[in-house]
């Protein structure tokens, strides 16, 4: 099934690139990426997969990455003096982006959608369903923790990738996503170097910007712990998280699973820090049940 084409929508002083798959008279879900992560980051045969089964799926460039606005007068934040509490070089936090993905939701003329966010993206997803419950029918975070320091931390490995000097050309963008999958991606799955480099090598020529991807982070280190706000969470919620993700430790995805009322846990041996192509079917089941629970549909 194909796309729509990408648009553009201006949620504040935020235009936000977006792309949607299926019929607009389907079951909305909204797809959010994570730290530095495109909408390309959600392939498009998983898209047309979910819109296959009756979904209108959307998916979308967050701030500074892609073809979305990028905050390049914001600067560089100095990442070192964040840790130690100096916060005057962060522009904005992980709650202006759910704010961005609250706004995309209603620029779209959705009353609420089926949530799912990876990583950096569930966190958003997160605080969209704890600040702005009306718009979320069912939430879905993946390889994702609370904003709690004690859980979901990264091997030593996996934060020597995540700040290695970024990348200033084309192939070296594609070489450092390579060994960052040979890091961080799902030691108990095939290794897909061919799908890795072309997808590395469209986002570099998407809209590559390490400065972009340097605020992003800046706005998850200094945004504060979810979890006791998650506690009000009340819409059914699913928690996906693999055991042997080195850059968000399983313990995240069991924190936030424990922190929501009711939420359904599922953590799947051999799976780490990405979404392998052998899952997709897993993934796209598992989402599709909840929505059938949402929706009435079982």
């Amino acid at each position: 099934m194909e796309s729509s084409g990408i648009a553009t929508v201006t949620v504040g002083d935020i235009d936000l690139a977006y792309e949607t798959f299926g019929d607009e008279a389907g079951i909305p879900l909204l797809l959010v990426s994570g730290l530095g992560s495109q909408m390309i980051s959600y392939a498009d045969e998983l898209c047309a997969g979910f819109a296959e089964r009756g979904m209108y799926v959307i998916r979308f460039d967050n701030r500074d990455v892609g073809l979305s606005t990028h905050l390049h007068s914001a600067g560089i934040p100095r990442l070192g003096d964040v840790r130690r509490g100096d916060r005057s070089s962060v522009h904005y936090e992980l709650a202006d982006m759910a704010a961005d993905t609250a706004g995309l939701i209603e620029a779209l003329g959705l009353e609420s959608v089926h949530l799912v966010g990876v990583s950096m993206g569930g966190m958003i997803a997160q605080r969209v369903a704890i600040t702005y419950p009306e718009r979320v029918r069912s939430l879905t975070s993946i390889m994702s923790t609370t904003g709690n320091r004690s859980v979901g931390g990264a091997t030593e490995a996996a934060q020597a990738v995540l700040y290695a000097p970024a990348a200033h050309d084309r192939e070296s963008a594609i070489a450092r996503q390579l060994q960052s999958s040979r890091v961080i991606g799902s030691p108990g799955f095939p290794f897909d170097e061919e799908a890795i480099r072309a997808r590395a090598g469209l986002a570099y020529d998407r809209g590559h910007d390490p400065a972009g991807v340097a605020r992003q982070m800046a706005a998850i280190v200094t945004s504060p712990d979810r979890t006791e706000d998650l506690g009000r969470v009340s819409v059914p919620t699913l928690v996906i998280h693999g055991a042997d993700d080195a850059l968000v430790d399983v313990s995240g995805g069991r924190a936030t699973a424990a922190a929501i009322p009711g939420a359904e846990l599922v953590v799947i041996e051999g799976m780490g820090h990405d979404l392998p192509r052998q899952l997709w079917p897993e993934f796209t089941d598992r989402i599709m049940a909840l929505v059938g629970r949402v929706e009435g549909q079982v």
